[in-house]
């Protein structure tokens, strides 16, 4: 017996603007090809902009950016309040990282993606004001054993003893930063092992609650817009995450009280992105473990991508063949 929603999806499916999203995410992901390995992040994340703001334009949606890139990075952005698409069809909230990861792709290490997370107007925290949120990503054993609140080896050891596995099997994800010296040094004195990672923890987080991946939770401090992102993704994967947002000093603080955020609050998955009806796609720039970089081969340029759907719980692959000649000038091929 198959429950409403459920049998609402089989006999009325919807519209899934996520499959026209990819291609959005796709030429972002091409046109900072050439960029990789180059040095010149801002040269990457420019055209990874350019490119996914003309595609969004193409999309049948009424999009607002809500979490866009930008004055964090001193980048070129799909600025905050910017309109995106064709002005037709469902009003969405959406969250953009034309690169996540700029320095991954400006130095040709892995793990770099192109994002776009969208979900009903309204619905997105708005966390732009204050740049930076403390999270916790797992899979859906996380749910209601885990807490941002308590200490890094109580929760390791909670969730080992949910997933049935000894604290020493289980791996961490976190962003290799000074600021994350102690709770490294915590991570390993609880007899867990970390897998440090120097950008883009929207993989970080994902990984986190993919069921074949080998890293359990991503924990520590990244950007609040990589956090709503990430919430969008993980609402599809019905995993666990909780944010708290960590302002830089006292005016950082007051300009989110401002813009109505708490900072001493813990948002919870539903509060970071509220309802079931999320998309979120990525592509890859550089190679992951989430997804394969975008690789040239002859005439053609390969592209990867992953498309999620909250409501659906349904996760896809897409493998593209691109011709060379549509999309690099001849300098770059």
């Amino acid at each position: 017996m198959v429950s409403t929603d459920t049998e609402t999806l089989f006999l009325h499916p919807d519209r899934n603007i996520a499959l026209e999203l990819v291609r959005a995410t796709e030429a972002a992901a091409i046109r900072s090809y050439p960029w990789i390995g180059r040095g010149d992040k801002l040269g990457a994340d420019g055209a990874a902009v350019d490119a996914m703001r003309a595609f969004l334009g193409t999309v049948n949606f009424d999009g607002v950016v809500v979490i866009g890139e930008g004055e964090k990075d001193e980048a070129p952005m799909l600025f905050n309040g910017e309109r995106v698409g064709n002005g037709r069809g469902p009003a969405c909230d959406i969250a953009v990282d034309p690169i996540d990861g700029t320095s991954l792709t400006a130095a040709g290490r892995q793990n770099a993606l192109s994002v776009i997370a969208v979900a009903d107007r309204g619905t997105m925290l708005d966390a732009s004001s204050v740049f930076y949120m403390d999270k916790i990503v797992t899979d859906a054993a996380g749910i209601g054993v885990v807490d941002i609140r308590k200490p890094i080896g109580e929760n390791l050891r909670a969730l080992a003893a949910a997933k049935g596995k000894d604290v020493g099997e289980l791996r961490v994800a976190v962003l290799n930063r000074p600021r994350h010296e102690q709770l490294i040094a915590d991570i390993r004195a609880a007899g867990a092992g970390t897998r440090l990672i120097s950008d883009g923890d929207v993989a970080g987080g994902i990984n986190a609650a993919r069921y074949e991946s080998r890293i359990d939770m991503c924990v520590g401090i990244g950007g609040s817009p990589e956090g709503i992102t990430t919430a969008c993704a993980i609402k599809a994967l019905g995993g666990f995450m909780q944010g708290r947002l960590a302002p830089g000093d006292a005016a950082e603080r007051e300009r989110g009280e401002a813009a109505g955020l708490d900072c001493d609050k813990v948002y919870e998955l539903d509060e970071l992105v509220r309802g079931d009806n999320t998309f979120f796609v990525a592509t890859g720039v550089t190679d992951g473990e989430l997804v394969d970089g975008v690789r040239k081969k002859g005439p053609i340029i390969r592209t990867e991508s992953i498309v999620l759907r909250g409501r659906s719980g349904t996760i896809r692959r897409v493998r593209a063949d691109h011709l060379v000649e549509k999309w690099l000038d001849a300098a770059d091929r």
